[in-house]
């Protein structure tokens, strides 16, 4: 209990809350953080799921390559790009990029190939082109599945985030840091709560944006079709 009376009192301080070491700042550089690795991430695995998933060969290889970012260390992705490009946002986005495109191509990937396959000759019987195809027909109904994956992604880029206090970036990891450095762990901890707080507040809108998508037209089974342009 006096642990989470210190945490209190610290977040009821003014001081806490203005200036490039207050919340609202380091909540901001967290964010821009998270923005351009999960901008760079949907930008690489969406496009590359969606066109690998519809084609007709095994992507067993495919997905276990694309998994591989998740097998190395985002430490070490951060420290080696510092020792090659110098202090700064880029190796702290580059190792979150890393982390996020696995799960966004695999649930993708997997979302187009899961499409009824019938579905999909109706269409092409409809005379529809195959890049009509996959943008009317098999990207919306894979949406569900991308969703998810960039869920699970952004998830995990808010919660690594804090390493790019270590290497001297911004972030909601610098109370971390600078709080162990002085033995505040007032600091610390309210550190950590805010990453959770932006952890749980992402499952929440994520939760909300695929019930929407769930409960859209093209999850609606009497009103599922396929239209030629």
């Amino acid at each position: 209990m006096n642990g989470l009376y210190h945490l209190f009192v610290w977040f009821n301080d003014p001081v806490n809350w203005h200036g490039v070491k207050g919340v609202p700042h380091r909540v901001v550089e967290h964010l821009v953080l998270w923005g351009w690795s999960m901008l760079i991430a949907a930008a690489i695995a969406v496009p590359g799921g969606l066109l690998l998933g519809r084609s007709r060969r095994s992507g067993t290889v495919t997905v276990n390559v694309a998994n591989v970012g998740r097998a190395i260390p985002s430490f070490a992705v951060i420290v080696i790009g510092v020792i090659w490009l110098g202090l700064g946002n880029t190796p702290v986005v580059i190792a979150l990029v890393l982390l996020a495109v696995p799960p966004i191509f695999t649930f993708t990937f997997t979302g187009v190939r899961q499409v009824d396959p019938s579905t999909v000759e109706s269409a092409r019987g409809m005379g529809m082109t195959e890049a009509r195809i996959l943008r009317s027909v098999q990207a919306p109904l894979a949406l569900p599945l991308i969703l998810n994956g960039i869920r699970l992604s952004s998830a995990a880029v808010l919660a690594t985030a804090p390493l790019a206090a270590i290497v001297g970036s911004g972030g909601l990891g610098r109370f971390v840091v600078d709080g162990f450095a002085v033995r505040d762990f007032s600091e610390v901890g309210a550190g950590v709560t805010l990453v959770v707080a932006l952890v749980v507040l992402n499952e929440v809108c994520f939760a909300a944006l695929a019930r929407k998508v769930t409960n859209g037209p093209m999850a609606r089974p009497g009103r599922r079709r396929v239209t030629a342009s």
